[in-house]
């Protein structure tokens, strides 16, 4: 009994082997691309949700919590300060801003202490320019991030939420275009592995709304990032490996033959 005769191969389906070089050479490149863009958004995601609850060596459940929900007691400005924008300033001026908000935050001390913190080492991003930043350039803006923390507002998540979305679609499609040549069995399987990111990606985007409401969704957040992640490595291994390094499967190659002798 033939290899192909138990597992069939569809009629549509290509393998990496029965490409000309040309698209293997730009499923290479794309794929080299993709992997380091992958690493650089995991660097980016850690340095932005670790630390948030005081631990800047890793990334906890506390951190997407906060991220999301807030600390609930304390200001934006202390969360970040303690946070993701800790290594930003000395131990010392980062102390007395705190301290300025635990105090307060009257505008003489502002002036006196803060302001010129502020003017040396947060201003030439925090000026204003940036709507996606909070402006720290003056004492009214300040005070706006020294308000109870309370996670990141809904329209930012909106916005982030349609960049996400659209960006991470566009990235698995092409990650599943290039791995739906691979020679995996059982197909299910396949399948299962092609599909897994997009329904990660929804619950991922859904879950950071619920957490605001439902601390454990954090859970979610973290599941499904997980699954994306590990999905993308799976598709970029094996992907990599069949263009160039694996042997031709041997219903593949039966498929070869076959075709040859049939034009012979």
């Amino acid at each position: 009994m033939s290899v192909e005769s138990v597992q069939p191969l569809h009629g549509l389906y290509r393998h990496y082997s029965e490409l000309p070089y040309s698209e293997r050479v730009l499923y290479t490149c794309a794929l080299l691309v993709l992997g380091m863009a992958y690493l650089f958004a995991f660097i980016y995601l850690f340095h932005s949700y670790a630390g948030r609850d005081g631990n800047a060596a890793s990334m906890s459940y506390d951190d997407v919590v906060i991220a999301y929900s807030g600390t609930g007691k304390g200001s934006r400005l202390e969360s970040a300060l303690r946070g993701p924008m800790a290594a930003m300033l000395p131990a010392d001026e980062s102390s007395t801003v705190i301290a300025w908000v635990a105090e307060g935050s009257d505008r003489a001390k502002f002036d006196s202490s803060v302001k010129p913190i502020m003017e040396k080492r947060c201003v030439s991003c925090h000026d204003g320019s940036n709507p996606h930043l909070p402006n720290l350039s003056g004492f009214d803006d300040m005070k706006k991030v020294t308000e109870m923390d309370t996670g990141t507002d809904v329209f930012t998540l909106v916005r982030v939420s349609h960049i996400h979305l659209f960006g991470l679609t566009f990235v698995f499609f092409l990650m599943g275009l290039m791995f739906s040549h691979a020679y995996l069995r059982p197909v299910w399987l396949k399948c299962t592995i092609v599909a897994l990111p997009f329904v990660g990606l929804t619950l991922d985007v859904g879950s950071w709304y619920f957490t605001k409401l439902y601390h454990p969704f954090a859970w979610i957040v973290i599941g499904a990032g997980g699954v994306m992640g590990l999905c993308f490595g799976v598709m970029w291994v094996v992907t990599m490996y069949q263009l160039w390094f694996s042997k031709v499967p041997a219903a593949v190659a039966e498929r070869r033959g076959r075709r040859y002798a049939d034009v012979g």
